[in-house]
């Protein structure tokens, strides 16, 4: 839990694109500052160096800790103020206890100071550990949206197999994804192509993959095996060490990319 005794005031931060809503309470709960702030560095930098100037020891709570919300506290952080970020489930059960119904970035905003004022307990601090998930949930996105658009490329391409051809297209289909399927579409195009191109002709792209190999199913498992362990092994000594690790690493049915995208999962 943070210490929050010698913090003089506490400031929250209702982030947004272009700009926060920034309330600022004293540890008896007056009202210090309560206005919509530009998401600009100079203006940060303005609001915290009359804020500690005027008061003292700063405390500032965002609620997103990453995009959005990253310049406001890198600036923070550099201007000496202390940083956390209340968790969004968290902040939404606290919203119940507060008179008003209507989701407004003021009341929002005052929630997140007055939450950090009298229930500090809430509050999860920002460090390594929150950059670490700030940088997977990133790659977590861009795998996502390579996914996507993979699905895509290949709904598109099952639609033109079945208009085209509909029993190439029940042949072919169940791979499409497969480095050898999507090279001989590339390379013969239409069934008329890939008819007269004959079996040799068909096979042929894909012996320089087979030189050398007298047991190639066998020797390619064979290879596989200590490179997953070796992937594996580094996954697990990793630096960062998420809550959910042991539990995600004993579900063999997951993939390693959902296992990332659910330790990434704010809590």
């Amino acid at each position: 839990m943070i210490d929050t005794g010698d913090i003089d005031v506490f400031l929250g931060l209702d982030v947004g694109k272009g700009e926060h809503h920034a309330t600022a309470v004293t540890p008896a709960g007056k009202k210090a500052f309560n206005k919509r702030l530009p998401n600009t560095e100079p203006k940060l930098r303005e609001l915290f160096a009359t804020l500690q100037a005027k008061h003292g020891t700063v405390l500032v709570v965002v609620d997103q800790p990453a995009s959005i919300g990253a310049l406001p506290l890198a600036v923070a952080k550099d201007m000496g103020c202390l940083v956390a970020y209340l968790p969004g489930l968290t902040m939404r059960r606290i919203a119940d206890l507060y008179p008003g119904e209507a989701k407004t970035d003021a009341r929002d905003a005052f929630i997140i100071a007055d939450a950090a004022r009298a229930m500090p307990h809430t509050l999860r601090t920002i460090d390594g550990e929150d950059e670490t998930i700030a940088e997977l949930e990133m790659i977590v996105g861009f795998d996502d949206d390579l996914a996507g658009e993979a699905t895509r490329v290949a709904n598109r391409l099952h639609g033109l197999l079945t208009q085209i051809h509909p029993s190439l297209e029940r042949v072919l289909g169940p791979r499409l994804q497969h480095p050898a399927v999507l090279t001989l579409l590339e390379r013969f195009g239409s069934p008329a192509q890939i008819r007269k191109a004959g079996r040799r002709r068909l096979v042929s792209p894909f012996h320089p993959l087979l030189e050398g190999e007298t047991g190639w199913p066998t020797g390619a498992v064979r290879r596989q095996g200590p490179r997953r362990r070796r992937s594996g092994a580094t996954h697990h000594t990793g630096a960062w060490r998420s809550p959910l690790q042991p539990i995600l690493c004993a579900q063999r049915t997951l993939g390693r990319r959902y296992q990332t995208s659910i330790a990434c999962t704010d809590p």
